[in-house]
C-alpha cells in the first residue's frame, strides 16, 4: 500500500467538476485509491457523489491510500494529479 497527505488547494474544494476529475483519473488504474478525511471517513474516489459527500473543503487535509497491483506507478500519478488540480 501506497499513501500521500495533501492540503487541499482548490477555491471550491472537492466538489462536482474536481470531484469528476478526480473519479475519472482514479478509473484509469487498477489499484483502489481510497480518500480518508481528517475526521476518519474514507470513501472509494471512482464514487463521485461520495466524494462530493465528504465535503472536503480548501484548506482541509486528506490522505490518499493506493492499494493493489499498479499502486508503484498508481501513487505518483495520483500524487501528481492531485498537485496539478486540487
Amino acid at each position: 500500500m501506497k499513501e500521500f497527505t495533501y492540503t487541499i488547494k482548490e477555491p471550491v474544494g472537492i466538489h462536482a467538476r474536481p470531484a469528476g476529475m478526480l473519479a475519472k483519473e482514479a478509473k484509469a488504474h487498477e489499484s483502489t485509491v481510497t480518500i480518508v478525511d481528517k475526521n476518519g471517513k474514507s470513501v472509494d474516489a471512482t464514487r463521485l457523489m461520495a466524494l462530493m459527500g465528504m465535503g472536503i473543503k480548501c484548506g482541509d487535509t486528506v490522505t490518499v491510500k493506493i492499494e493493489g497491483t499498479d499502486e508503484e506507478t498508481a501513487a505518483p500519478a495520483m500524487e501528481k494529479f492531485f498537485n496539478d488540480n486540487l
